[in-house]
């Protein structure tokens, strides 16, 4: 059984992964022996020292991923370091918490550009490298926000459910040869991201009250689901996301 989640051999392609939940993925990916390429718009070269550390190779790669064409440039490092792409983690993402009245269309475009645009066109960059041995795994890191509205974030959750239908509609395009998609949305994890929300004693208690399993989740709870995601277990899974939030969306 063991087998099944082996990942030796293979090559994953992490964006966002220099801190938080990208590097806990990361490493998960490297402790299932697959290489890394880290993608980050900073240096990643202490993950890549991790990775390393785990007896895997890992190259790190400083991109802006809201720029175009950089997508292609990414799945082209991979593949002049590691010879193919095996895995794609979307990771990458910010957030801008602003009412909607005062929300203005920068904020707006900045979070769709890199948490949408850039997921599609990285997919699909690494999707012309995947096709040619008929085989695959892209994950898209979505949101409980693909599900829900979120409060003041209005950016972030519409590029949240945008993650979630890219993820149905490319499955529905790429199952036939060989290449899953899905996407892990993952419940109030302890990133840079949550900082604010974590320091707000009223809304950190309000979100911790309705969690069952009673805490914040960190990046290593990630590493399972990215695991299993990757791997050939996951063979017969596509178009799915899987919600890993220490039970929020059954309360």
């Amino acid at each position: 059984m063991t087998s099944l989640f082996d990942l030796s051999g293979k090559t994953a392609l992490i964006t966002g992964a220099s801190t938080g939940l990208g590097r806990g993925m990361t490493l998960g990916l490297a402790a299932a022996g697959a290489d890394a390429l880290l993608v980050d718009h900073v240096a990643s070269g202490a993950v890549a020292d991790e990775v390393r550390s785990l007896g895997r190779r890992a190259v790190s790669l400083t991109l802006d991923l809201a720029q175009s064409g950089s997508a292609a440039l990414a799945v082209e490092a991979a593949v002049r370091e590691f010879g193919k792409v095996d895995i794609l983690v979307n990771n990458a993402g910010i957030i801008r918490r602003t009412p909607a009245m005062d929300f203005t269309e920068k904020d707006w475009d900045d979070v769709m550009t890199l948490n949408a645009r850039s997921v599609f066109f990285l997919a699909q960059a690494a999707a012309r490298d995947m096709r040619k041995r008929r085989y695959g795994k892209i994950i898209n890191i979505a949101s409980l926000l693909a599900f829900q509205g979120g409060i003041r974030v209005p950016s972030y959750a519409a590029s949240k459910g945008a993650v979630a239908q890219i993820t149905k509609a490319l499955a529905n395009e790429w199952a036939a040869e060989g290449i899953g998609v899905n996407a892990i949305a993952p419940g109030y994890m302890a990133t840079n991201n949550t900082k604010a929300l974590r320091e707000d004693p009223a809304r950190s208690g309000a979100i911790l009250e309705r969690i069952p399993a009673g805490r914040w989740g960190v990046p290593e709870d990630l590493q399972g689901a990215a695991v299993f995601l990757a791997s050939a277990a996951s063979d017969y899974v596509t178009g799915h996301v899987l919600v890993v939030d220490g039970g929020w969306m059954a309360r």
